[in-house]
């Protein structure tokens, strides 16, 4: 590949093809589309398809960014060394009770995959019937996908991801014999329901496009030809997928985008039936429910309830004009999920960022709150396999509090801690401060910070600083214990997370004020808090390193163009930096279902205006850039690898100082980078070494 680069230490030149289009009377130069193998579809299949003049220029840009970052292959072995010694290596989850068994997962001491197990459930011995390790021994990549174990627990439905590209295939094994029956359901998104009988099982097949659009039944002992079609949906622009009803009467499939939702019910006693539908579908109108006896309780944001409340409806008829409040909506409470029990309904809340789990007694309407008192935790429910019980299973963290799990008597209002989460190699809570603080963005708008630092740094303005920022999908960054991040603050680093516009940590009134036309929010509140951190002397101007991954990853790039001069380093791992160009090519997976989100550039000219105007990779200007690392996958569908290839390439080629700029592509890999607990430490290592190198820390003898 003679025109692309001469592989020295010189980093990689691109070249450049004369590639434009014009849509809406504007033309739009895209001299690097040719990095798009116009075979991506099987590419995603089988990676060894890959066009050869890509492949070289991926793995050109390989092999520079190692010989910039070799030096600090010491302090990545060191810091993979630390991180897992946090990692209790055997661990294994609370057991979960179902009728005769409860159920569990583990890791073996040096293990990378989980194991799948049970034991009797007053306690005995325990049976593994999926290793985890011993099923990835033959793949370069191995993912779990869903695993299920059938209403009699006799045989247990499982799939995996040998690629990296999520087609998971679906297998089914015995329990008794640990043997798998001899069919496979190939290119399902890899969840699964039985029905009653366990005869069969419902299933999501993705489509050539990638994408879940239809719900097969399949039928043990009968080959995926002769599998039933049980519904399509015809929207491209709608994501289909399924899971068992809280009552464990129903499968549901639930559809949607990122604005509106339909579901429908297939009773599973009676598996042939038709799926029922709950409510047809009114656009911005989302839904989901649960199930008891011949009631459903639904959570909405109907009726302008942007926060969402809960209605309830009855089995028979529940489409909208039954539905009755039950939950009204309370502006700036967020109601975020709701569960059913025989006795009890939960809901998990958040307001200004903090959550709570609400509990409620159905039979007297009486609540009660469980709340925790640091001033910026996570708190999550877990869910279990039994309905008619008592127990809520919880859990709890902050970024200095390891991992507490909790069964919680929602009668008695009593509490059993049944796990918290070891630190092989040591931690004291106590050495360590988490708090919150506040930024204010150029509107008013008031933007929690959560801070983690140990407890003798000193706020002089000279500590480096990350700051963690996502900003889409109504996502909110929880508040919570990650044990790798002490590498980094037992450094001298400060852990910032941006808790910004785009996300629901306020509220989901806070993330529509960050899509769409409001997109810019979200990146102008990140720069807020970083400038919030400056004045309040956390940290200085260039002693910050930005980070966010997928459409974090976007923030980073529109950040690294817009106020790029507060950063000293900027990690962007698979990120979303081709906007325009993505949300116009409506045969990419993703795409259709992403309108909602971000906007029509094809039927819409503002969509058009709007997404060019700040789409990283259409934005970067002769400027200096701080030093930049940029991480994909190969075989990721969601974001695909050409995107942050053709983001560098173009940096590279137009700013004027500053940098490095780098790409980083894992060629075995997709979405979520390496597979295997510590195989993925080493992918974390380098984000951090690169961190500390662009903080001027790794290149002093710091290891």
């Amino acid at each position: 590949m003679t025109d692309v680069l001469d592989k020295t230490a010189a980093p990689p030149v691109a070249p450049r093809r004369a590639h434009a289009f014009t849509a809406h009377g504007i033309t739009v130069s895209d001299e690097y589309a040719w990095l798009k193998d116009a075979n991506w579809q099987e590419v995603l299949r089988d990676p060894t398809v890959l066009d050869r003049d890509i492949r070289h220029y991926l793995e050109a840009e390989n092999a520079y960014t190692e010989s910039l970052l070799g030096h600090t292959a010491p302090l990545q072995k060191k810091l993979v060394a630390e991180m897992r010694g946090r990692i209790k290596e055997d661990d294994s989850s609370v057991p979960s009770p179902d009728g005769p068994f409860a159920y569990f997962r583990r890791y073996r001491e040096g293990g990378q995959h989980e194991m799948f197990g049970r034991m009797p459930r007053g306690g005995g011995e325990e049976t593994i019937v999926l290793d985890g390790d011993a099923l990835a021994k033959d793949h370069a990549y191995f993912k779990f996908g869903g695993s299920r174990h059938s209403p009699d627990h006799r045989l247990v439905a499982w799939s995996a991801d040998i690629k990296g590209s999520e087609y998971f295939s679906i297998r089914v094994r015995e329990w008794e014999s640990g043997r798998d029956l001899d069919e496979t359901v190939e290119e399902t998104d890899g969840a699964m329901v039985w029905a009653t009988d366990c005869r069969s099982f419902f299933y999501v097949k993705l489509d050539d496009n990638h994408r879940p659009m239809q719900v097969w039944r399949h039928r043990l002992g009968t080959p995926q030809a002769d599998d039933v079609l049980v519904h399509e949906e015809q929207d491209a622009g709608w994501f289909t997928h399924i899971h068992e009803s809280t009552s464990g009467r129903f499968c549901v499939i639930a559809g949607g985008d990122h604005e509106t939702s339909e579901q429908r019910l297939i009773d599973l006693a009676a598996p042939d039936t038709p799926p029922r539908l709950v409510a047809a579908r009114e656009v911005g109108v989302q839904y989901s429910l649960a199930d008891r006896g011949d009631e459903l309780f639904i959570l909405t944001n109907a009726d302008e309830a942007i926060d969402f409340k809960i209605v309830t409806a009855p089995l028979a008829a529940p489409e909208r004009a039954n539905w009755r409040d039950l939950i009204p909506h309370r502006p700036g409470i967020y109601v975020i999920d709701h569960d059913l029990y025989s006795g009890h309904m939960v809901r998990l809340e958040r307001a200004n960022a903090l959550p709570s789990i609400i509990i409620r007694d159905l039979a007297s309407g009486e609540e009660h709150a469980i709340a925790f008192d640091e001033t910026a935790y996570s708190l999550d429910t877990m869910g279990g396999y039994e309905f008619d019980t008592k127990n809520l299973r919880f859990a709890y963290s902050s970024m200095t509090t390891p991992s507490e799990v909790y069964d919680y008597d929602m009668a008695a209002r009593t509490r059993i801690l049944r796990k918290r989460q070891e630190i092989p190699s040591g931690h004291n809570a106590a050495d360590y401060v988490t708090t919150r603080i506040m930024a204010r963005a150029e509107d008013g708008a008031e933007v929690p910070i959560s801070l983690l630092h140990r407890r003798d740094f000193s706020r002089d303005g000279r500590a480096p600083l990350l700051l963690y920022g996502y900003g889409s999908y109504g996502h909110a960054i929880p508040a919570s214990f990650n044990a790798s991040r002490l590498s980094l603050v037992d450094r001298g680093f400060v852990y910032a997370i941006a808790h910004i516009r785009g996300g629901t940590d306020k509220g989901w009134g806070w993330y529509l004020d960050g899509k769409r036309e409001k997109k810019t929010n979200s990146f102008d509140d990140f720069s807020a808090c970083a400038r919030a951190l400056i004045e309040a002397k956390y940290t200085s101007t260039r002693r910050i390193i930005g980070h966010g991954g997928s459409a974090g990853g976007m923030l980073m790039g529109a950040v690294a163009n817009r106020t790029g001069e507060l950063f000293s380093g900027i990690v962007a791992e698979v990120p979303f930096v081709d906007v325009l160009n993505t949300m116009l090519d409506d045969t990419l997976p993703l795409t259709p279902p992403e309108w909602p989100e971000w906007g029509n550039p094809i039927e819409s000219e503002k969509d058009f205006r709007t997404i060019l105007s700040y789409s990283p990779y259409d934005n970067v200007t002769s400027k200096p850039y701080p030093a930049i690392l940029a991480m994909a996958g190969l075989t990721d569908p969601r974001v695909t690898y050409w995107e942050p290839a053709k983001w560098i390439a173009r940096l590279r080629a137009t700013m004027t100082g500053g940098g490095p700029v780098m790409l980083r592509t894992n060629m075995g890999a997709g979405h979520g980078g390496a597979s295997g607990r510590f195989n993925r430490l080493d992918e974390v290592a380098i984000v951090y070494a690169f961190a500390l190198w662009a903080a001027g820390l790794a290149g002093k003898g710091e290891v």
